[in-house]
């Protein structure tokens, strides 16, 4: 059965904006899955914009709860990530003044360094993803850097989705690096910008195991509820 990860970074965003304490991403967390996320996305970014070092570590230590927390491949990041130990993690790239994540990892730049990082996490038996751009060099460099997971970026498709424009190419880019890293044996994931339709047309993808909605889905609980817009996912998801 396909999964669903929700993103609650920007409830912490909210928080952040008066300094205080609420709205508590602890309690979005628990909320989120009572209402049907498999998982819980956050993102302890290096200016902890919104996400912070005790968030992430009061959300990661709530048993039975499966975080994947996303990090960039900055040491003093990595070396939090191993003391928080997270069921899930997630290598992100991050540009510090990037408004969101705006591709995916250069893995031939940081091969060397992606793989030594991967090592450290899996030593730990933490499952290790990497956010990647809809490219089959870089499914191949996945594999061979171990990766357990490729979340691909979703990004530059869910744009054309959203504007009418034709989708179809970006759309087979993502099929064929799904399909090819499927028959390499690494679990596929997909994120960033997707939205009701974006993922009901993703859906045909068998390979795609799990989404990872985060923005979307906080937007549009101002005007619905979280609880509605996650149930709402669940039964496009299960179709």
């Amino acid at each position: 059965m396909k999964r669903l990860g929700v993103n609650i970074d920007h409830v912490a965003t909210v928080r952040n904006a008066r300094g205080e304490f609420h709205p508590d991403p602890l309690q979005a967390a628990l909320f989120a899955k009572k209402k049907g996320a498999n998982s819980i996305t956050i993102h302890l970014r290096e200016d902890r914009r919104h996400i912070n070092d005790l968030d992430a570590k009061k959300i990661c230590s709530i048993k039975n709860l499966f975080v994947n927390l996303e990090i960039s491949t900055n040491n003093g990041i990595v070396k939090n990530a191993l003391k928080i130990k997270p069921k899930f993690v997630c290598i992100v790239p991050e540009n510090r003044n990037e408004i969101t994540t705006e591709g995916g990892l250069d893995l031939k730049r940081n091969k060397k360094k992606i793989k030594k990082i991967i090592s450290l996490f899996k030593n730990k038996n933490i499952r290790t993803s990497l956010f990647i751009n809809p490219s089959i060099k870089d499914i191949k460099l996945s594999k061979e850097i171990n990766a357990d997971c490729i979340e691909i970026h979703t990004g530059n498709f869910s744009n054309l989705v959203k504007s009418k424009k034709k989708f179809t190419k970006e759309f087979l880019k993502i099929k064929n690096c799904s399909t090819l890293a499927n028959k390499m044996g690494i679990e596929v994931h997909a994120g960033h910008g997707l939205d009701y339709k974006s993922t009901k047309i993703l859906l045909k993808i068998q390979e795609i195991k799990e989404f990872n909605i985060g923005h979307f889905i906080i937007g549009e609980s101002i005007l619905y509820g979280l609880g509605n817009v996650i149930k709402r996912f669940k039964k496009i998801i299960r179709g």
